[in-house]
C-alpha cells in the first residue's frame, strides 16, 4: 500500500550495501553456526538465513543456484569467507536432514549485553539444534545444577525448555542428557578442585 512503513529495515545503508551486509553475515552464520552482532542485524540477517534452509530443504537444481548466487556475491565483501562451494555441500546436506522434519524456525536471536556502554543492542544469531546451540547447553546447565542440589522435578520453564530443545533434534533426550552429565563433572571437578584449595590453605 502507498505509504506505507518499510516492511524491513533499512540499517542506514543504501540497498547494495545492506544486502551485501546481510550476506555477509548470513555466510559468517553458516560457516561458524553462531556470530554476534547488533540485534537488528541479526533480526535481517535472521530472515535470510530462513530463505535459504528452505532451499535446502526443496534440495533442487533452481535451489542450488539461487543459495550460490547469495553466498558467490559475498566473497567480493569478505575475504576470509569460506569458499561458496564448500557452504553449498553443507546447507544440501547436514543442515537440510538437521531441519528435515522442522517446520520452521531455523534459528534464533539471543538478546546479549553490549560489550560496552556505548554499543547498539548486541543479539547472538545461531542456527537452532547444532553444536553452538545456546538454550540447548542452557537447559542442560540448569539441570545439571538442579541435580546437583538434589532437586529431581523440573519446574514448568525448564520442562518447556526442555521440550523445545529436544522436539526436533535427532536423539534429542538422549544428547540433552549427554550434555547434562559433562556439567554435572565439570561442577564436580570445580568443587573437588576448591575443597582441595581450602585444604591447602588450613595446612599452610
Amino acid at each position: 500500500m502507498a505509504g506505507s512503513a518499510p516492511k524491513y529495515r533499512h540499517l542506514s545503508r543504501k540497498s547494495s550495501h545492506r544486502q551485501a551486509l546481510l550476506r555477509n553475515l548470513v555466510t559468517s552464520l553458516f560457516k561458524h553456526e553462531s556470530i554476534t552482532t547488533t540485534w537488528p542485524k541479526a533480526k535481517e540477517a535472521q530472515r535470510l538465513a530462513e530463505k535459504l534452509i528452505t532451499l535446502g530443504k526443496k534440495n533442487t537444481e533452481a535451489a542450488r543456484k539461487k543459495a550460490l548466487q547469495t553466498f558467490y556475491l559475498l566473497t567480493h565483501y569478505l575475504l576470509s569467507c569460506q569458499n561458496p562451494h564448500e557452504l553449498i555441500p553443507k546447507l544440501f546436506g547436514p543442515l537440510r536432514e538437521r531441519y528435515a522434519n522442522r517446520p520452521g524456525g531455523y534459528t534464533r536471536v539471543l538478546r546479549v549485553e553490549p560489550k560496552k556502554d556505548d554499543q547498539a543492542p548486541s543479539a547472538i544469531l545461531e542456527l537452532v539444534d547444532g553444536p553452538k546451540d545456546m538454550r540447548f547447553a542452557m537447559t542442560a546447565k540448569t539441570i545439571a545444577r538442579q541435580r546437583m542440589q538434589g532437586i529431581q522435578t523440573l519446574n514448568e520453564l525448564t520442562a518447556l525448555n526442555v521440550r523445545k530443545v529436544t522436539q526436533f533434534r535427532k536423539d534429542g533426550v538422549e544428547e540433552l542428557e549427554k550434555m547434562i552429565k559433562k556439567f554435572e563433572m565439570r561442577e564436580k571437578r570445580k568443587m573437588s578442585e576448591k575443597e582441595q584449595k581450602e585444604e591447602e590453605g588450613e595446612e599452610e
